[in-house]
């Protein structure tokens, strides 16, 4: 079996790829990215991937029997048809199988659903090409709070408009694995899964990072208008309200769904108390 992983250079595609390296089922990898040379250090073929190639993707994507769309990080509007690039060029190439990593968050009413609804039209488009499909739903990168703690601490606390909700985090190796499942068994065809651990809140968020740093944080709850116009200013405009939006859909209620990552990955996601245990004790924490 023959698997491609685009995006393969950047930090969850390249996690996927490793997985896939260490999956028993041992399918042969293939990087696509946009360039090349950002991805050679993978140990595996690497394809050019340019999602606004139609061409040069079909090209890649010859011999291949599983693909894995790794969403796009365009303007909303824009990455649809980027998808939907990959999207045909994976069926005049002969791929079987096409995996699609989604996302969770707030439909309507925030300033980051659009982004939510150009992944719920590229779920529509993949469920509607023809070949065997899968949706991974992901949750909320918690590594990204762990490389922001020096500044929550600079700042005095974690401030956002999350406010009482409950946050469905995860890890991009954690996703890793539920993904080398999906692209690898067909037993996962035609499902759709929320993917990540357990929900917390942004306290809870607030005392697993003072377990594993040593730090005495709290969570101050602030408005939804002022944190955007806080991540605005830090941010631009485009991922300012992005950012918001995603802590808004928490606030809402968007990002608290049960999740589907014993089916998808084959066993449980890693607890958070396991998780920052390992945080704690990796070197520079």
């Amino acid at each position: 079996m023959k698997v491609a992983v685009t995006a393969a250079s950047g930090r969850l595609g390249s996690e996927i790829v490793r997985a896939l390296l260490e999956h028993p089922s041992a399918p042969e990898v293939v990087g696509l990215a946009r360039t090349p040379g950002h991805a050679e250090h993978l140990g595996v073929e690497v394809r050019p991937g340019d999602y606004d190639n139609p061409g040069e993707l079909q090209d890649s994507l010859d011999g291949v029997d599983a693909v894995l769309l790794v969403s796009g990080m365009d303007a909303p509007d824009k990455r649809i048809g980027q998808h939907r690039n990959v999207i045909a060029a994976a069926t005049e190439a002969g791929v079987t199988r096409i995996v699609y990593t989604s996302i969770q968050g707030a439909e309507e009413a925030t300033a980051f659903s659009p982004v939510v609804q150009s992944n719920r039209q590229t779920e529509a488009d993949v469920r509607d090409s023809g070949l065997d499909w899968v949706i991974g739903r992901n949750g909320i990168y918690i590594e990204a709070d762990v490389d922001y703690v020096d500044t929550y601490v600079q700042e005095g606390g974690i401030r956002n408009c999350a406010g009482e909700g409950r946050c469905g985090y995860t890890t991009r190796p954690e996703l890793a694995q539920a993904y080398a499942q999906m692209l690898t068994d067909g037993r996962h065809d035609g499902r759709t899964y929320n993917l990540h651990g357990e929900a917390i809140s942004q306290y809870q968020l607030a005392e697993y990072l003072n377990s594993a740093f040593g730090t005495h944080l709290e969570y101050i709850p602030i408005g939804v208008e002022e944190y955007r116009a806080d991540r605005t200013a830090a941010l631009g405009e485009f991922m300012g309200s992005v950012i918001s939006g995603i802590y808004e859909g928490i606030r809402r209620g968007a990002l608290d769904n049960p999740s589907d990552f014993r089916e998808a990955a084959g066993r449980a996601h890693i607890d958070w108390a396991t998780y920052f245990a390992r945080v704690a004790g990796s070197p520079g924490s």
